[in-house]
């Protein structure tokens, strides 16, 4: 996500990082580099030109030009100047009482509008809310199946009315109104609080469409109304948005399709082009990846900082709460062994993919490119690390001491992998029990420094000289004949 236009940041910004002073020319030239990678990410000409101007204006005050130092300064104004032009942003998703509060979805074909409903549903069931799913959509062939099916794996009620539909251009004028009221109904008589109704789309926005879903508006009066739109489409989403928002005045905005290389186009122009904020991003195929769009969160990830808050709170809402207060417990007891370190990667993949991951974490994100680790790579190395795993007995599991060579070559061979992965696996595992014994013996202080560190985007100087030490402590015993050896030196 943003890969180009994290890299060009990256590199303006250190440029001028390096400088002991900035000048007007030195500012206007990074600017220009970074100007045209908002353009090159299909950035809207009037956004880029607004916010390039308001970066400049503000790097030539006297407090930047004088400071000791400026590139410092610099990157605060760029997040700054980042965080104005996608927010602020209240995410919250204000629900009438007595219910039932109508949220009305609308979005092109091929937006990814139906599965967004079925994620939205998923998202309020999480907030204890009692959604239900309406298909409004009568003109697509199987839009209602569909729909139902996200339903079903979401384990919400889905209203449909099978005859009311009928092909493009047949269907009766009144019918998307007729179901959306009868769902209503539904929904009042069986205690859901909120009906989502999924209307129809188009390839392009038309007067028919225009028509209908004006139709449901006036009507029905939603409480809220969404607009779902493909990231990947760039500048032709904000055009869509505002044509949409002409007619229907919309609560906010939807964006699908993040764990796709996203240029960033349409999420940086949305706010200014249309008014209206992005509410959520859609961060890939799974019903549980709907994302609270966070525009410090975003800006941090742009400019390669990532995003520990979000990383944070998608932890709380995927780990398994009682699994980590028990690794926890261990840990602090200065135990950590294979099985847990397995039980670990397990609670690591329930995160999502792990790239998107990697970009939340402060500074994995360059050490994955230096690296070159591609998409899928770590992904594929987790499934080899289980294979090995499961092919050691309970005995070796607990007792790694025991996998000589010999236990070694049948463990690769049981897993299909090179003997010299069973070695890496191993080594990965002792790195992390001595990470986890070091980390369960610091105090209060030492984790707060830790915590520190890690949030500053310091991961690589971790144990390296001048950066935060993690050492476990070692018993002052010795062999008698080294104690001997020592007094004679």
């Amino acid at each position: 996500m943003f890969d180009a236009l994290t890299e060009k940041f990256g590199s303006v910004l250190r440029s001028l990082s390096g400088r002991g002073r900035i000048t007007e020319e030195n500012v206007r030239d990074s600017m220009h580099e970074v100007r045209t990678a908002l353009l090159e990410a299909d950035v809207s000409f009037k956004v880029v030109k607004e916010f390039s101007d308001k970066v400049v204006e503000k790097a030539m005050g006297e407090e930047v030009i004088k400071s000791l130092k400026p590139g410092d300064l610099m990157i605060k104004i760029v997040y700054e100047e980042l965080v104005n032009l996608m927010g602020p942003v209240d995410t919250n998703l204000y629900l009438v009482s007595p219910g039932p509060t109508i949220i009305m979805m609308c979005g092109l074909q091929g937006s990814g509008k139906t599965t967004t409903c079925g994620k939205l549903a998923k998202y309020l069931v999480g907030k204890g809310r009692q959604p239900m799913l309406c298909a409004a959509d009568l003109q697509r062939p199987a839009a209602m199946e569909q729909l139902r099916v996200v339903g079903e794996q979401v384990g919400v009620p889905v209203y449909t009315d099978p005859t009311k539909a009928a092909a493009h251009g047949h269907v009766a004028k009144g019918a998307a109104v007729s179901v959306c009221r009868e769902a209503i109904k539904y929904a009042r008589a069986n205690g859901r609080d909120v009906v989502i109704l999924d209307t129809a789309g188009r390839l392009a926005i038309d007067d028919e469409l225009m028509e209908e879903l004006s139709d449901i508006n006036g009507q029905l009066k939603p409480h809220q109304i969404y607009l779902v739109l493909d990231a990947m489409t760039g500048q032709d989403a904000v055009h869509s948005a505002k044509l949409f928002n002409e007619k229907l005045e919309l609560d906010g905005l939807i964006l699908t399709k993040f764990d796709s290389d996203t240029r960033g186009g349409a999420l940086l122009s949305a706010k200014v082009i249309t008014g209206k904020p992005v509410k959520f991003l859609g961060t890939g195929e799974k019903l549980d990846a709907l994302e609270e769009f966070r525009p410090e969160g975003m800006a941090q990830r742009i400019l390669g900082m990532g995003d520990v808050l979000a990383l944070v709170n998608t932890a709380m809402e995927k780990f398994d709460q009682d699994e980590t207060a028990r690794l926890q417990a261990r840990m602090e007891k200065g135990k950590f062994t294979l099985e847990d370190f397995m039980s670990q990667m397990a609670q690591v993949t329930r995160l999502g993919p792990l790239g998107k991951i990697m970009g939340m974490i402060p500074g994995m994100s360059q050490l994955t490119k230096q690296l070159n680790v591609k998409d899928g790579d770590i992904e594929g190395q987790m499934g080899r690390m289980k294979a090995i795993y499961n092919s050691m007995n309970l005995a070796e599991r607990k007792n790694t001491d025991l996998l000589d060579s010999s236990r070694r070559r049948r463990v690769a061979r049981g897993a299909g992998v090179d003997l010299g992965e069973v070695g890496h696996f191993m080594k990965q595992f002792e790195m992390s029990r001595d990470m986890m014994k070091a980390v369960g013996g610091l105090g209060v202080g030492g984790k707060m420094s830790l915590l520190k560190n890690l949030m500053s985007g310091n991961l690589n100087t971790l144990g390296m000289p001048g950066g935060p030490q993690l050492r476990v402590k070692k018993s002052g015993h010795m062999e008698k004949k080294d104690r001997n050896k020592k007094k004679r030196r």
